[in-house]
């Protein structure tokens, strides 16, 4: 196998994980090519030890390994169709957040012009980048995760999760999901303590204790919702849960704040009541997000 680990790549895109990546490239000593669409983005990454291209595709030209971190799906294809050209016989890696179809499609395209395409979800925000607590998952071609992978390892931990394209955006954005979820549940109640005077870093000295110890309950969940039985040792059932719900929305509107990062989770707490379900477990709200038909 080719040793890649001090092969030049490019990055393409200069956002706060763009900047992020470069950087960690030239740090550790592998040679990067940027280019930003914005103009003025790449000041810091060249004089980090990275060379400017003037263009997309003379950067194309100037790496190996062709790293996107755009936008969105539609920033890749504008960016890249009209130099699709430069990238036949190349490998690339995409690291844009773009749905499981997306990826797809994107391997898809790559496939019609003789690109090697490996896709990626960072699971890092910009300063974790080539630290211990970085991870970044891959899925596509086999050929290019192994080749490049001591690069990849600089990042942080590498998990090549198979050839299915789509994998990794799959996993990138359901880890997502349930980070927003939880950012948006402190967000509720920092707003309701705030409605009293106290901050949200008074607030958050609690709060990460308390969320912490509730993710240790995410295994027991998992069983149940795979096990499928949600009427065995119901610790909370969703009459109950529909109850909290209830009166946190009504301390919400008491404090004159908004209780729409609740109201959802309650909208299909009702659907399942409604249909039949009130003394089954909580988990069972699982089934009303899959749109299974209503099953005892």
């Amino acid at each position: 196998m080719t040793n890649t680990q001090h092969s030049p790549v490019t990055v393409l895109g200069l956002g706060a994980m763009g900047r992020a990546l470069a950087t960690r490239f030239v740090g550790t000593g592998i040679p990067a090519t940027v280019w930003n669409r914005t103009p003025g983005r790449h000041t810091d990454v060249v004089a980090a030890g990275a060379v400017a291209a003037a263009t997309a595709g003379a950067a194309v030209r100037g790496g190996e390994l062709i790293i996107t971190v755009l936008l969105d799906h539609a920033s890749v294809h504008e960016i890249l169709d009209p130099i699709a050209a430069d990238l036949t016989g190349k490998q690339w890696l995409n690291l844009t957040s773009t749905t499981p179809e997306q990826s797809r499609e994107l391997a898809a395209w790559a496939a019609v012009h003789g690109i090697d395409f490996l896709d990626g979800g960072i699971m890092a925000v910009p300063d974790m980048i080539g630290g211990p607590g970085a991870s970044i998952l891959y899925s596509g071609s086999a050929t290019v995760f192994q080749a490049w992978r001591p690069t990849l390892e600089s990042l942080g931990a590498a998990d090549y999760l198979g050839a299915e394209p789509g994998v990794a955006a799959l996993w990138d954005f359901a880890l997502l999901s349930a980070m927003y979820a939880m950012f948006g549940g402190f967000f509720q109640g920092a707003a309701l303590m705030g409605s009293a005077g106290v901050t949200a870093s008074e607030f958050a000295t609690r709060a990460a204790g308390w969320l912490t110890a509730m993710t240790n309950t995410l295994p027991a969940y998992a069983k149940i919702i795979d096990g499928g039985d949600y009427t065995a040792d119901v610790f909370q059932d969703l009459l109950f849960t529909k109850s909290a719900l209830d009166a946190l929305r009504g301390a919400a509107a008491d404090a004159g704040i908004t209780d729409e990062p609740l109201s959802g989770l309650a909208t299909l707490v009702d659907r399942q009541i409604d249909a039949g379900h009130g003394t089954a477990a909580f988990e069972r709200t699982i089934e009303e997000l899959r749109g299974a038909p209503t099953r005892r």
